[in-house]
């Protein structure tokens, strides 16, 4: 069995992140294997589709491998690196993308679950955004995202504590539309899918291109995004991204010095 399982029935499509023993940690390999179940749903003209780990998973996924972190400087979250094209493939989706999150979320599979259309959770979820406590310098398009999912604010604090937020503050930030036992995630996640089968696939193929569209409307300047690139060089460079690779593989505290 793959480490991403697809299958499309009664025009629901699921995709299951099935690779426990890295509790589901994005590697080119995961990431790729989503790209391709996308497109399968795609063929198969799925009218929803839900993402999902295994049944009883503690974690929905540990975020980007750290084992594929570039060590030279160059850019670990690149426009054509296999996490944005995902991200770029859930909102381009013409169906809506329910992303079934049962366990704790991590690092850019935030990203991934807060670019689904809607995300169900159950008490356990909880959510982290990561990339400080190794020192990695976030994409851009994903910090907009943040920005216009969970404001500047809430952004700022996951960013800068890098400490997970729970699923009830989740709830009442709009991150999770409905928390609901974990013994009733699928039956209630699938109830949510039939609805939105029942309306007009059309109209929910415009709608969602309209919203994507309207909440990327942010303009900035070649000058700004130039300025955004270099400050993300120089932390991609600098001696604590090396450190915090280094102290994750050493199963110790990183030693950050600002350089």
């Amino acid at each position: 069995m793959g480490i991403v399982q697809k299958q499309c029935t009664d025009m629901i499509g699921w995709i299951t992140m099935n690779h426990d023993l890295k509790r589901n940690a994005l590697s080119v390999e995961m990431l790729n294997g989503i790209l391709d179940a996308i497109k399968f749903m795609e063929k198969e003209k799925a009218r929803v589709v839900i993402l999902r780990a295994n049944k009883g998973s503690k974690v929905w996924s540990a975020g980007f491998n750290i084992d594929e972190l570039p060590r030279d400087g160059t850019d670990p979250l690149a426009y054509d690196n296999p996490l944005q094209k995902v991200i770029r493939a859930i909102m381009k989706l013409p169906v809506p993308v329910i992303a079934m999150a049962e366990g704790s979320i991590w690092g850019g599979a935030c990203n991934v679950a807060f670019i689904c259309d809607i995300v169900v959770g159950t008490k356990d979820t909880s959510l982290a955004i990561t990339p400080a406590k190794i020192g990695v310098p976030y994409n851009t398009s994903g910090i907009l995202q943040f920005l216009d999912i969970i404001g500047a604010h809430t952004a700022k604090e996951m960013f800068f504590t890098a400490e997970p937020i729970s699923a009830e503050r989740a709830l009442q930030m709009g991150i999770i539309n409905h928390i609901i036992t974990a013994e009733e995630l699928e039956e209630f996640t699938i109830k949510i899918a039939n609805k939105i089968i029942a309306n007009s696939p059309l109209s929910i193929q415009v709608i969602k291109e309209q919203l994507n569209i309207l909440g990327n409307a942010i303009p900035l300047s070649p000058q700004t995004f130039e300025h955004i690139d270099m400050l993300r060089r120089i932390a991609g460079t600098s001696d604590d991204y090396l450190e915090g690779l280094n102290a994750f593989y050493e199963k110790r505290k990183p030693v950050f010095k600002g350089e």
